[in-house]
């Protein structure tokens, strides 16, 4: 039996191979990964290793060995029993999901030896206080007596995560290609004297600098990027980004989420400036093989109320900052038009068949009387009625 300690991470796709898997293997972390796909498992105890490729400047090969993967549907009860003596439970699932993983790290939690260490978990998701909404749903799962006879039995701490894990070539297998730049930001407090093992991570005191000014700065720039681009009829990001005015209208919006970094959290403007720079050149890696189609994904998602434009935007509006640019980029969200995503085809049908009014404060959970609302509102009036007339 290994003496290593182990981690559980939930998603075992890109991300959970190439950037969270990666790190806890650095750190000298026996990895079980627990993913859904049947396939993908498969291909996992398939192989004895897989490769993460950084491509771009700085980049190179990291051979990732002392993993297996777990089929969660199919067997529950296998899974249940490695999250119970595992040291770490990670997630990269998506926010959405985390209420199905809540069941197996509680059941996990109950079998879980009284004198054993606190398990220590993490969700590593675009968005703020992931893991705080994942404690959530465990202890809604519990109830009030039943958690409080396991609560003692883990710890839980917020993170921030940023690296560029774009759409993998055909036959890659298992190996992963991504982008050299990452950041894994880890609330220090929960863990007191035992924080986890993962060199590539770095522990703070207050994360949520941290995790805005990623979500503003690298998702908003991001998504702006591809929904620019698929107006424009361009394919990737880097190509997007290539065109001036896409670049420059990008620019602009990064520079209104940094002004409510500056006032929000007293982040220096040049400091702020130099990050903005970094995450462009990251985004026009012209070796990372991403489209405007994969990254614009769930637009609905996206300009929902806490998430990359309409969180910024409400907040900057609040203090009479410029909205101009982010305003710019939620109406390229409006007509991000793709077939192949279920809420692009979604958003699109509902502006041809809803009062766009209630549409907008539904969407992106905006009050009336918000001072950003009346933008909002004529952004997607505007989209509804070019969608009628075309």
């Amino acid at each position: 039996m290994s003496t290593s300690p182990k981690a559980v991470h939930f998603g075992a796709g890109n991300i959970g191979r190439g950037f969270v898997g990666l790190l806890l293997h650095q750190g000298g972390y026996e990895l079980v990964f627990s993913d859904v796909a049947a396939q993908l498992v498969d291909a996992i105890n398939a192989a004895d290793s897989y490769t993460v490729h950084e491509v771009g400047e700085g980049g190179g090969d990291t051979v990732v060995t002392g993993f297996r993967a777990i089929n969660s549907a199919a067997d529950p009860e296998r899974l249940v029993a490695e999250i119970a003596d595992a040291d770490v439970v990670t997630t990269a699932v998506g926010p959405t999901v985390l209420r199905f993983v809540a069941a197996p790290i509680l059941e996990g939690l109950r079998r879980r030896d009284r004198q054993a260490a606190p398990l220590q978990i993490m969700a590593c998701e675009n968005a703020i206080g992931a893991t705080d909404l994942l404690r959530q749903e465990i202890t809604a799962r519990a109830g009030d007596d039943d958690w409080g006879a396991v609560a003692a039995r883990a710890v839980f701490a917020n993170t921030a995560v940023d690296r560029i894990v774009p759409g993998q070539p055909e036959g890659a297998g298992v190996d992963v290609t991504v982008e050299p730049f990452h950041e894994w930001a880890i609330e220090r407090g929960p863990f007191g004297d035992s924080p986890p093992s993962i060199p590539g991570a770095h522990f703070v005191d207050d994360l949520a600098p941290y995790i805005e000014r990623k979500l503003f700065t690298v998702n908003t720039g991001h998504a702006t990027t591809a929904y620019l681009g698929a107006m424009a009829g361009v394919e990737r990001i880097s190509d997007a980004l290539a065109d001036a005015s896409i670049a420059g209208q990008v620019a602009a919006t990064l520079e209104e989420t940094s002004a409510l970094l500056a006032a929000k959290h007293g982040l220096d403007p040049a400091e702020l400036a130099e990050y903005r720079e970094t995450i462009l050149q990251r985004f026009a890696n012209p070796a990372l093989p991403d489209t405007v189609w994969r990254v614009g994904r769930q637009p609905l998602r996206k300009l929902s109320r806490h998430e990359r434009f309409i969180g910024p935007a409400a907040e900057a509006a609040e203090r009479g900052l410029s909205v101009d640019a982010l305003l710019t980029a939620v109406a390229a969200a409006l007509a991000f038009d793709d077939p192949e995503d279920e809420q692009s085809v979604e958003l699109q049908r509902r502006l041809r068949t809803d009062d766009p009014v209630e549409l907008a404060a539904e969407v992106t959970g905006l009050a009336s009387d918000h001072p950003l609302f009346p933008a909002v509102r004529d952004a997607f009036a505007g989209r509804a009625e070019g969608v009628a007339s075309a």
